[in-house]
């Protein structure tokens, strides 16, 4: 089996978004369009399976102390090869790497990001911009039962 991490290009984005379909529908990961990612698309980290798209997400950096682990998704086909967990850790050393100080998620999946070293934090300690720029979009606005976590570099 070949595991492959990489950064995607915007012929990725098209797989990129039939891959996160389902999670998007369900709202459980926001809505991202052809042109938000082509934006954005350094900031995503894309890992593929013998070939095939296996899962991704992105470093969001929201200012020069904070960013945020975006749009973790792994096919259900590639579930149990810790693919989830390598991904965060690519955004940490990423995040490492351009110095900044912590790392934002809001997930559903607190057990999750605990084993790997986040720590639950208060949702009023989220920078406000994050929340308009973002939050407002979502279907589960203004009720959110997302937890907030971070993660010191």
């Amino acid at each position: 089996m070949e595991i492959k991490f990489f950064k995607p290009d915007v012929t990725h984005i098209t797989t990129m978004q039939a891959l996160v379909k389902e999670e998007v529908e369900n709202g459980n990961i926001l809505l991202r369009t052809e042109d938000e990612m082509a934006n954005t698309i350094r900031a995503y980290t894309v890992v593929e399976v013998d070939g095939v798209m296996a899962g991704f997400t992105a470093l969001h950096i929201h200012s020069a102390r904070l960013a945020e682990v975006r749009s973790l998704v792994v096919s259900k086909n590639f579930r149990g090869l810790k693919l989830g967990q390598k991904l965060v850790q690519a955004c940490i050393e990423e995040g490492r790497k351009y110095k900044l100080q912590q790392i934002l998620s809001l997930t559903y999946e607190e057990g999750f990001f605990k084993s790997l070293g986040f720590v639950t934090i208060e949702k009023e300690d989220i920078p406000e911009h994050k929340i308009w720029a973002d939050c407002i979009r979502c279907k589960h606005f203004p009720v959110c039962n997302e937890i907030a976590m971070v993660y010191d570099l």
